[in-house]
């Protein structure tokens, strides 16, 4: 008889079942602090909590090991409840950005074919208008007036619901932006979240703390990927509904935030707001910033109060926790001297840079596309091997499209992107889907859009248009119109019409030229 040849396909009683194993190993700690509800949850609350809502989940629903149930909601703890009870179960969570509009949600819920739909009462409005698929069986409101979630779901009478999974189930599907008009959906592994854990545990991003505020929303990888690990660690997590920087200088002053995570638009807020300079900051010990390097007047700021800053970068099909600049000495100078650098890869991750078109690793010094691999890689995208396989090779390396270079002493620096997205307060924005909204207006002929340099988003979405003969519309109705088929943040901040669009030499469309402009 041989030995287990690999054991993330070999299905175990722990994996999924967060809440199980830790209420297990401390099951009076306390997990979540909800700053909204002010309420504080023990890790057996929570799995009890798990217990029931997956029983019902189960026995009432009939959901089971595959099943995919969506969830268009802040970050609330009913958000968490199905997350852990899902774990359980091995059912797919399929998190949806309430900023989408219809036309967004309806593609990913024709590509998801989701068994269940749970919803925010805040967003009926916005589902009732959704287009179903078939595969939906049952919709969730989760705080309508008749308290459904709290008093029925969360009423039910507890079971053994724990099946065994392995690492490389099925644990969620994560919509992200890309290049093209139509949202990529991420396949992430058990075995992604596990390592991802483990990697911002060993790297030391969250150091001796025991109080961490999670800031990023659930509809990305990012909010997830605070959650779990402290949920690993046994760390309380401060649960935020939504990014609120007066009661998070509230939170920071109380005492009850060590920790945090932020993209620098957040940090600006928290600047800007009228509580900021009565806040004593004196038990936060670090903040991690995302999506791009913090500029150096912020951090300053927060370095004058003792407040170290860590930069990092991922992706969510590489990670999303891939690299951080760990500070080398003590003196806040360092920070600000490498305050564009991302550092070096964490822990169990690989990188390395490479030409845009020979593939060959390129010298220190020498600009080219950075690619990473890791146990916790994505598993490619769902329903779309094309994609896939252009963004992922056989050895496991992936394609970021992020150009970068590596100076003498290892550290990395982004210099900007390979291809056509661009990123907007830590959201991936494709052009191209803003191009398509506004020539769905009958009186537009033709659209370009780029990322142009913004000081509190870093960038935002400028576009030159074209209309047909004899017709023109104003600028402030283009943005309304594109804010039918468009989150907010995708809507361009400027549009200007021009007789031609700017072409390259090879008569493709020049969004150098859209840069040049509005610059």
């Amino acid at each position: 008889m041989g030995f287990i040849q690999y054991y993330d396909d070999l299905a175990m009683n722990w994996v999924g079942d967060w809440a199980g194993r830790r209420a297990t190993l401390t099951p009076h700690r306390i997990a979540l602090y909800d700053s909204f509800t002010r309420q504080s949850y023990t890790f057996q609350d929570m799995n009890d909590r798990a217990n029931r809502v997956g029983t019902y989940l189960a026995d009432v629903l009939g959901l089971g090991k595959g099943d995919v149930l969506a969830l268009i909601c802040r970050n609330r703890i009913e958000s968490i409840d199905l997350y852990l009870a899902c774990g359980k179960l091995g059912i797919i969570l399929a998190p949806l950005s309430q900023r989408l509009k219809k036309p967004e949600l309806d593609d990913l819920l024709a590509r998801l074919q989701p068994s269940t739909l749970a919803y925010e009462h805040q967003f009926a409005d916005l589902v009732s208008t959704l287009s179903m698929p078939a595969s939906i069986q049952s919709l969730i409101d989760i705080d309508d007036e008749q308290h459904f979630f709290e008093s029925v779901i969360l009423g039910t009478e507890p079971r053994k619901i724990n099946v065994p999974l392995a690492m490389n189930d099925t644990c969620l599907y994560v919509h992200t932006g890309g290049t093209t008009a139509v949202p990529k959906i991420c396949i992430v592994s058990y075995r992604q979240m596990v390592w991802n854990s483990l990697d911002i545990l060993a790297t030391g991003l969250v150091g001796f703390c025991q109080n961490v505020l999670i800031t990023f929303p659930f509809f990305h990888i990012g909010g997830w990927n605070t959650f779990t690990p402290l949920f690993h660690a046994g760390i309380t997590g401060i649960l935020l509904r939504e990014f609120d920087p007066g009661l998070i200088l509230d939170l920071i002053h109380e005492g009850r935030v060590e920790n945090f995570g932020a993209v620098e638009a957040m940090l600006q807020f928290l600047i800007a707001h009228p509580k900021f300079a009565e806040t004593d900051f004196s038990k936060l010990k670090a903040i991690t910033t995302a999506a791009a390097p913090c500029s150096k007047a912020v951090m300053r700021v927060f370095l004058d109060k003792g407040i170290p800053i860590s930069q990092t970068y991922g992706m969510t099909e590489a990670g999303p926790s891939n690299f951080a600049y760990i500070p080398r000495s003590d003196s806040m100078e360092e920070l600000l001297t490498y305050s564009a650098s991302i550092g070096s890869s964490m822990f169990h991750c690989d990188a390395k840079i490479i030409d845009q078109h020979s593939k060959l690793e390129v010298k220190p010094g020498e600009i080219g596309v950075l690619c990473l691999r890791s146990p916790h890689n994505f598993d490619g995208y769902l329903l779309d091997p094309g994609r896939t396989e252009k963004v992922i090779d056989r050895e496991g390396w992936v394609y970021t499209g992020d150009l970068a270079v590596q100076d003498q002493e290892g550290l990395i620096f982004i210099k900007g992107r390979a291809d056509n997205m661009f990123i907007s307060g830590g959201e991936n924005i494709s052009p191209e889907e803003i191009e398509n909204a506004l020539v769905k207006h009958p009186a537009v002929a033709g659209a370009i859009c780029a990322g142009i340099p913004d000081p509190m988003w870093g960038q935002a979405p400028a576009a030159l248009v074209v209309f047909h003969t004899g017709q023109s519309v104003q600028e402030e109705e283009l943005k309304t119109f594109c804010r039918d088929f468009l989150a907010d943040y995708k809507v361009p901040r400027h549009i200007r019409t021009v007789a031609v669009l700017p072409l390259t030499g090879a008569g493709k469309l020049n969004r150098q030229a859209v840069t040049e402009i509005f610059s």
